[in-house]
């Protein structure tokens, strides 16, 4: 039996985020310790809870985000935002956790950090590939 995600398949949420994240190139879902992924090569995108990443703060569970590497140039900028955080075991590697119940969800925003995620990971064919067929985030 596959494993199972920790979110309900049919959360409002995760219809979205599974809709915008499986139109790029290549993109696959698999449930990776109990968390839904997106991949194209390799993860561009988690859904599903997680805890913040810093030694100074309590443990806070994060029941509906969505995790994605981000841009060098951008991280700096994202961080300062209020619903993004550090995600635990990821955040060392350049990813930031989208909080999707600290304000409503913007799906634009969201489309375009699968896009830079996606571009962070996926490769020069695949990209080369976005390039040509138009991303999610610009349709």
């Amino acid at each position: 039996m596959p494993p199972r995600p920790a979110v309900p398949d049919d959360a409002a949420h995760l219809v979205e985020v599974r809709r915008l994240a499986l139109a790029f190139p290549g993109a696959e879902e698999r449930v990776s310790h109990g968390r839904v992924t997106f991949r194209a090569r390799l993860i561009f995108a988690v859904f599903s809870g997680m805890t913040k990443a810093t030694p100074s703060a309590p443990v806070r569970q994060y029941p509906r985000s969505v995790l994605v590497k981000v841009d060098p140039a951008e991280h700096a900028a994202l961080s300062q935002d209020p619903r993004f955080y550090v995600p635990a075991y990821y955040g060392p590697a350049g990813w930031l956790g989208l909080d999707l119940d600290a304000a409503p969800v913007d799906w634009q925003e969201v489309a375009e950090l699968l896009d830079m995620s996606y571009r962070e990971v996926a490769g020069p064919r695949l990209v080369a590939r976005l390039d040509a067929e138009g991303s999610p985030a610009g349709r």
